[in-house]
């Protein structure tokens, strides 16, 4: 992990103009149980236009072309065969946060997962942190740190997190739409290599 975050330092050093522009987008609460669900790769053909990269199953796209957010969230919501709450954040913000080694030299373990949760607007309220669910006992969903825009955390891989990480909205006052940290880092990749 830290020979990636001191590689993405040298590669942000000398980002392109097309990394600046790039945006990311997630979309919130799809392709889960069944649950409104679609094709990503189809999606990312849709928008081609702009130079879209799918990355994984969840709703995760990295948009490289220049485009505003306003016109990115509309064409992708044309396009989505349901109602989904959108969320777009700047490229940089992705390289800054890796830069920051938010999760240091944890060794990733099967049954222990970091995240990365995306505020979908500024938090109405600031807890203090760390926090855990449950409060008591062995932990499932542990929050961290927030780094901005973004709340990190870790979770064990039990049948009752899910709920718990249903939580982190209440926590913030806005919604957030969580990602693997693994993703987070496949963004990052894409970005400073362009594959």
């Amino acid at each position: 992990m830290a020979v990636l975050c001191e590689g993405l330092l040298r590669e942000s050093q000398r980002i392109n103009r097309r990394t600046l522009l790039a945006l990311v987008v997630f979309i919130r609460g799809v392709n889960v149980g069944g649950h409104k669900t679609f094709r990503p790769t189809l999606l990312a053909e849709q928008l081609e236009q702009f130079d879209a990269v799918n990355i994984g199953a969840a709703g995760t796209f990295v948009v490289r072309k220049s485009v505003s957010t306003a016109r990115l969230r509309a064409e992708v919501a044309r396009r989505l065969p349901f109602d989904a709450r959108i969320v777009i954040c700047q490229g940089n913000e992705i390289l800054r946060l890796m830069t920051q080694n938010p999760f240091g030299d944890l060794r990733a373990r099967r049954e222990i997962v970091c995240f990365v949760s995306v505020l979908v607007q500024r938090p109405r309220l600031k807890p203090a942190m760390p926090i855990t669910f449950p409060p008591n006992g062995r932990w499932l969903v542990k929050i961290v740190a927030r780094k901005d825009r973004f709340i990190l955390g870790m979770y064990r891989r039990h049948m009752k997190t899910i709920g718990y990480l249903g939580m982190i909205d209440r926590l913030f006052g806005v919604p957030v739409t969580t990602r693997n940290w693994n993703t987070v880092k496949a963004i990052a990749e894409l970005l400073t290599t362009g594959a």
